[in-house]
């Protein structure tokens, strides 16, 4: 009786170790399972930062793609505007935020190629301080004089311009404003004059628009390629950042997700409506757009002494 149970008891022990071992691992799955829920992005709402205020394009924008993202993400994205100091309040604001995904900003040519060399301290690196996610969309620029204007071309206004320097005057909607900047690099592919007037409204005739291609809502009216100007595209744009040091793998996550939502038929015409013409494409491609962006504007800042108003 003795060895029997002795052997009985050892068996015993040992499925009692099994059974101890076997709970033990039963109780580190749960663990396990709930550290990799939480690292699933995205769990929570997003907030998306828009450095202008409410009403608007940047802001029809903004609300737009992140209804769109939201749906895509199957998360939230909730728009808060932060507006002021040329866009340079809400942008921040971002640029400080945790690098975890959950706070983006709409980034813009007045964010990130404009403002940060207007302003002695923008408060953060337009390049640096961030980690590009995927281009929107840009809107081309156009070339436009008065309605009542003898120049019917884009010809015509250069030829009065270098015939009689330093006479015509030209309008933007302030001093340091992405139309003004336009103006100043037309003025250095045209090698011309023209004075800078800041100026609001007022009725205008189209010349050329600064695009690859003319528009389908202008088909009439030529590029500055066709009017002897090859090369010269000057866009608005939009663009989504996060945080520097986001994640890889979440940087990824939200670029598949614009990528999809700049795809959608109703996104096309939305943004359509509003002069934007959606451009899908890489972080990698964002990042030396806005590098690119950065240093263009930066020169004809520089080198023509734009100060803001």
């Amino acid at each position: 009786m003795v060895p029997i149970a002795s052997h009985s008891g050892a068996r015993a022990a040992r499925r009692g170790v099994l059974l101890s071992a076997a709970l033990a691992l039963c109780g580190l799955a749960a663990p396990l399972s709930a550290v990799q829920a939480a690292d699933a992005y995205p769990s929570k709402p997003v907030t998306l930062l828009v450095p202008y205020p409410a009403g608007g394009a940047n802001d029809a924008v903004a609300r737009l793609v992140g209804q769109k993202l939201g749906d895509a993400l199957r998360q939230p994205v909730v728009v808060d505007n932060r507006p002021g100091a040329g866009t340079t309040i809400g942008t921040t604001a971002a640029a400080k935020a945790a690098p975890d995904g959950y706070t983006l900003v709409l980034g813009s040519l007045a964010s990130h190629a404009v403002s940060p060399h207007l302003y002695a301290r923008p408060g953060y690196d337009a390049v640096a301080d961030f980690a590009p996610i995927g281009l929107i969309g840009v809107v081309p620029m156009v070339l436009v004089v008065a309605q009542d204007s003898p120049y019917t071309s884009v010809r015509a206004l250069v030829d009065a311009a270098r015939k009689q320097p330093g006479t015509l005057n030209y309008g933007s909607s302030g001093n340091g404003s992405p139309l003004h900047l336009s103006a100043e690099l037309f003025k250095q592919a045209a090698q011309v004059q023209i004075n800078h007037v800041p100026y609001k409204g007022g009725k205008v005739r189209a010349l050329a628009v600064a695009a690859p291609a003319r528009l389908p809502e202008l088909p009439d009216l030529p590029t500055f390629a066709e009017a002897g100007y090859p090369g010269f595209e000057v866009n608005a744009w939009y663009a989504l950042y996060a945080p520097a040091r986001t994640g890889k793998e979440v940087l990824a996550t939200l670029n598949t997700a614009l990528n999809a939502v700049l795809r959608q038929p109703e996104v096309l015409e939305r943004l359509g409506a509003l002069g934007v013409r959606p451009q899908p494409g890489t972080p990698q491609a964002l990042a030396r757009f806005t590098q690119d962006e950065w240093n263009r504007y930066g020169k004809v800042i520089q080198s023509n002494g734009i100060k803001i108003d």
